[in-house]
């Protein structure tokens, strides 16, 4: 397969010249839909017996076409679908929409049939299977066998869908949202998430790009289109779906129950620059405000409404969301007081009050005061009436005069209503050609300041962001469980020579049997800590697998002998010193990502408290110490109310050696625990360790 073929081949498809379709009734629809969007280009319906299909002349096969098709639409059964595909490719047709179902989602026979299609498509563009199609409204082709709610633009956003159901819906959204394309990509047989960014960037209409799915199979394919995207400056949003699974489901450590794949999706977008929304709303409103303002150089915020309620409601949300509201400057309170007098409080948000209601050269000097602060975006917070019940030309009056001072300030301004009603079309078309992004949800529209903030973050970073380490599966988000027969659990000893070699600090200590365990903490020196060494003790503690702080030899020989039925060899260790806090280090080998580290608050409050994060390898040194600086622990490790302050390099080496661990041995690692890891004012020393390996790689 050549992939420059396939991805010439995918541009004639998006943006095709002339299209086939193969069908009967749907494959009418299709010409309907075409014909209804304005396409310009030629139809050539294909049909064995019919002498018309959707009011145009068929031809019998794809041979006796004019000339090999920019696109084609498939609408015959499953089986039938493979074999068109094959004539298509033979015939030299940029790309194909297979609509049918019966493939790899209809268990092992359809995956077989699937692979079958794939190689019959060879470097064609092949769509689907069992999927809808593809929606180009800037260039009015429908390859779609349905009706649909979008309509002809210049410029917009791009949306790519596993779901051909919740893609009708997209099209369907009254939010104004200017949609470019829409590609229900079914089941990703031959073309997946990745390669329609890449085609799409190619388009300079499209100034967003949206993407909903269940799961990633080739984690570092997509991660290469969304820096692609961070360079060109295309934002990326994702809604993803699907209940999070855990890699490992014999889990010993405390590892695998804090950093299941729903942690690694977040990993994933935070590093690529991917803006992750939770619902539908989200996922549109962050794509509407995405293509009106692009990334915001800062999440800051200026808020304007007459309603002290709605003043509150912004500043928490704001605070949630680590979204910055600067103080008003002098300058502007000056101007501010000039308008509204002395009875209005000055401060960001802005409750206006109603004593300039109606008059909108009051409203508009009021507002542009505020708009020439330091925030990355000026809100306007209203709610128009029902139109069908009340006069709303107040409304108009204000929301004119907001987009006036918005445009003499060159601010970038956003009229944001608190329910998604509550803003008539005509409103939100006016916004939207104004350049005023017209927000429908507050939430929402908050959200989408502090994603728009975090992507230009990304852009930013571009250049020093590295790629993952991945592991390519075939069933798009298959989570491998490892059968606990086919796998080794390390025992302490095992475990600390092994991570010590890869830079991890331990206590001193010795392995021993029961007899040498007093003269091995002479050794070292008291006081010392004694813990039983097998495989299956994997929680010591609970186990009563460990004694600490023993002083004597009388003292270490009463530990050995109590702890005699539970194993025949013990580790002899110096005592660490009293930590200011207990971490975790763990990592896991994740069936889609690769290997991931985690980083979170450790000791008996691991799962209790889940302060975590994880990080997909490889990571460097800055990448883990954000981590860290991010748990809810952290202002205990840089030495809370005059304490002292962890060893913050300590820590990341630390970290920094788990981590090549994993990366080394990521064809064998399921899981690896050290739990604790104390955090000292001078070093960071692992107390206890857990691994468990695959018997084969």
């Amino acid at each position: 397969m050549d992939c420059g073929a396939r991805a010439r081949n995918l541009r004639r498809l998006l943006a095709p010249a002339s299209v086939a379709v193969i069908g009967g009734g749907l494959a009418a629809e299709v010409i309907r839909q075409s014909e209804r969007a304005g396409y310009r280009g030629e139809l050539w319906p294909v049909h064995p017996r019919r002498a018309t299909v959707g009011g145009r002349r068929c031809h019998r096969s794809v041979d006796d076409l004019p000339a090999a098709p920019d696109a084609a639409f498939i609408a015959v059964n499953a089986e039938a679908s493979v074999a068109v595909v094959a004539q298509l490719a033979k015939r030299g047709a940029g790309g194909a929409v297979c609509y049918a179902s019966g493939f790899a989602e209809c268990g092992a026979a359809g995956k077989k049939r699937q692979a079958r299609l794939v190689a019959a498509a060879a470097d064609m563009a092949l769509v689907g299977p069992n999927c809808y199609g593809v929606l180009n409204y800037v260039d009015g082709a429908a390859l779609w066998p349905d009706q649909h709610g979008g309509g002809a633009v210049d410029t917009g956003v791009a949306i790519i869908s596993q779901s051909g159901n919740l893609s009708l819906t997209f099209s369907m959204q009254q939010r104004a949202l200017p949609i470019a394309y829409l590609i229900a990509a079914g089941n990703q047989a031959a073309l997946q998430l990745p390669h329609f960014v890449h085609a799409l960037l190619d388009d300079r209409r499209v100034k967003a790009i949206g993407l909903h799915f269940e799961g990633v199979g080739d984690a570092r394919a997509l991660a290469a289109a969304a820096m692609a995207a961070l360079k060109r400056k295309v934002p990326l949003v994702a809604l993803k779906s699907g209940a999070s699974k855990l890699g490992a489901r014999a889990a010993l450590s405390h590892t695998s129950a804090l950093s299941g794949r729903d942690e690694l999706y977040d990993s994933f977008f935070r590093r690529f620059g991917i803006a992750r929304v939770h619902s539908v709303p989200q996922f549109l409103e962050a794509l509407k405000f995405l293509f009106v303002h692009g990334a915001l150089p800062d999440a800051s915020a200026a808020s304007i409404s007459c309603s002290g309620g709605e003043a509150a409601a912004v500043a928490d949300l704001a605070e949630e969301l680590h979204i910055n509201l600067p103080p008003l400057s002098d300058a502007q309170q000056k101007k501010l007081s000039a308008v509204l007098g002395p009875r209005v409080a000055l401060a960001n948000p802005l409750d206006y009050h109603t004593y300039i209601w109606g008059d909108p050269d009051a409203q508009q000097r009021c507002f542009a005061a505020v708009c020439d602060g330091a925030q990355a975006v000026t809100l306007k917070v209203m709610d128009f009436p029902r139109a069908d019940r009340c006069d709303d030309r107040a409304w108009r009056l204000t929301c004119g005069a907001f987009t006036k001072a918005a445009a003499e300030s060159k601010t970038r301004g956003a009229v944001t209503a608190v329910l998604p009603e509550t803003m008539p079309p005509d409103i939100r078309r006016q916004l939207l050609a104004d350049n005023i992004a017209p927000m429908q949800g507050l939430e929402e529209c908050l959200r989408a300041i502090r994603a728009a903030a975090d992507i230009h973050r990304a852009q930013e970073r571009v250049d020093r962001t590295v790629n993952i380490t991945g592991a390519r599966v075939d069933d798009c988000d298959g989570d491998v469980t490892v059968p606990e027969a086919e796998t080794t659990v390390l025992d302490l000893w095992q475990s600390r020579t092994a991570l010590a070699a890869a830079g991890l600090t331990f206590p001193p200590g010795k392995l021993c049997n029961a007899g040498d365990a007093a003269a091995a903490a002479v050794e070292i020196g008291f006081p010392v800590a004694v813990k039983a060494v097998a495989a299956d003790l994997a929680h010591k503690t609970e186990a009563g697998a460990v004694r600490l702080n023993l002083q004597s030899e009388s003292e270490v020989a009463a530990a050995v002998a109590a702890m005699a039925g539970l194993s025949e060899r013990f580790v002899v260790e110096a005592m660490a010193p009293a930590p200011l806090a207990e971490l975790l280090l763990g990592a896991r080998n994740d069936s889609v990502f690769g290997p991931a580290l985690t980083i979170a608050g450790g000791g008996v409050w691991a799962e209790q408290r889940r302060d975590a994060v994880s990080l997909l390898l490889p990571a460097g040194a800055a990448e883990v110490a954000d981590a860290i600086a991010g748990l809810a622990m952290a202002p205990v490790l840089q030495g809370a109310r005059g304490g002292p302050a962890a060893d913050w390099d300590a820590l990341v080496a630390a970290a920094l050696a788990v981590a090549a661990f994993a990366e080394q041995h990521a064809a064998r690692l399921v899981e690896l625990d050290v739990n604790p890891l104390f955090a000292l004012p001078r070093g960071a020393v692992a107390v206890d360790a857990l691994l468990r390996l695959r018997t084969k790689p």
